[in-house]
């Protein structure tokens, strides 16, 4: 799809505005990384639960030991997030392109 200089502009200034940030990702992370906050604020909602329940989960069910294998999986996964934020980031920004690509050719298409 081939797009003119004002589509691509006008693609980029929508973009800008509907991208997530890395630095907001990464402080949910570190702040609110137990409520699975930094998932949940790049849309990967089922990650988030699961991560939530091992938090949880495994608090809860620490006194009676059962719960620290579960607080060890979602620690190694916490400390392994903060090295896949950027490319989570990446990745909702490519996805946001496209949609907007096929919105503005779809708008210009039907205005000419």
């Amino acid at each position: 799809m081939q797009l003119s200089t004002q589509q691509q502009m006008l693609v980029e200034q929508r973009l800008s505005n509907e991208k997530k940030s890395a630095g907001v990702a990464y402080l949910l992370w570190f702040f609110l990384g137990g409520f699975a906050a930094h998932r949940f604020y790049l849309g990967s909602v089922g990650i988030g639960i699961v991560q939530l329940i091992l938090c949880w989960g495994g608090l809860l069910l620490s006194g009676i030991l059962i719960g620290i294998p579960l607080l060890i999986i979602f620690a190694i996964w916490w400390i392994v997030d903060v090295f896949l934020i950027s490319g989570l980031v990446d990745k909702d920004a490519n996805n946001k392109r496209l949609r907007i690509m096929n919105e503005v050719a779809l708008t210009t298409r039907a205005e000419a």
